[in-house]
């Protein structure tokens, strides 16, 4: 296993020592272009983000809703690929130290080679990989992998997820868990359920990692109300949508950047 503590890690250990709570942006791979999403991620870390979560666009989305939908099939179409992205994470990185997770479909990991990938992503220098569609079967192997490279293996919990499934995916979990607010798809809401802060409570009683909500989160007081207990809130489909704006009124890339940066600094407001 990697000695090295990693950038995750050290980004809520951070967060708890100052009893602060972290904002956790994600951005689509390669929208608009691959340029103009490394800018977003410097400009991010810059506002203060504690880390960003990098989509990797599939053609057959697992819990993507409509809009990270739509930024998966414009980037496609303009034939960015996995070593493309994984390229963009190096140049990034040798800039700068915020941490960087990729979210993407297990077929993507499982096409290229479990082990190349996670040896990639390293290579790279990402800190983590949320696999949404992992079955929990094979979740023991993958997690023990990525901690041999010095990667946290992310995992999901829904608000279905029976109590001894919750058990075993946050002992498996590396970083933080993943609490969706809501069961389906991603996408932004008017209202969180009324149980959330209840059900994150209990969860962090048995993960003994931070907690991180995501899924239906838009505004600075839905990151309010969900770091009353969370120790940080994912905010998705709210920033995709307003790149995927700024850019078809004709953006330049640096006012695409602006763009995301101004929104990332409305969120925070909320944070504890």
């Amino acid at each position: 296993m990697s000695t090295n503590v990693n950038r995750i890690d050290r980004a809520f250990a951070a967060l708890a020592a100052s009893g602060k709570k972290g904002l956790l942006p994600y951005v689509t791979a390669g929208l608009p272009d691959l340029d103009t999403t490394e800018q977003i991620l410097e400009g991010l870390a810059t506002a203060g983000a504690t880390a960003v979560e990098l989509g990797f666009p599939y053609s057959d989305p697992i819990a993507d809703g409509p809009t990270i939908q739509t930024s998966f099939t414009r980037v496609l179409e303009r034939g960015i690929h996995v070593k493309d992205i994984l390229a963009m994470v190096a140049r990034f990185r040798q800039r700068c130290a915020m941490p960087l997770l990729g979210m993407l479909s297990y077929t993507i990991v499982y096409r290229r080679g479990v082990e190349r990938f996670i040896a990639e992503s390293a290579e790279a220098g990402l800190d983590g990989l949320i696999v949404p569609d992992l079955p929990l079967e094979e979740a023991a192997e993958i997690s023990e992998a990525m901690s041999r490279a010095g990667l946290c293996l992310v995992m999901l919990v829904s608000p279905t997820t029976p109590p001894d499934r919750r058990r075993q995916i946050a002992e498996l979990s590396r970083g933080f868990v993943y609490y969706m607010s809501v069961t389906g798809i991603t996408g932004e809401r008017d209202r969180l359920p009324p149980e959330l802060v209840d059900n994150v409570r209990a969860l962090r009683r048995i993960a003994g990692r931070p907690v991180v909500v995501g899924f239906g989160i838009s505004t600075a007081d839905h990151v309010r109300m969900v770091c009353t207990e969370a120790d940080g809130a994912i905010i998705g489909s709210a920033l995709v949508r307003r790149i995927m704006a700024a850019t078809d009124a004709g953006a330049k890339a640096e006012d695409v950047v602006r763009t995301a940066v101004e929104a990332v600094c409305e969120w925070m407001t909320g944070l504890p």
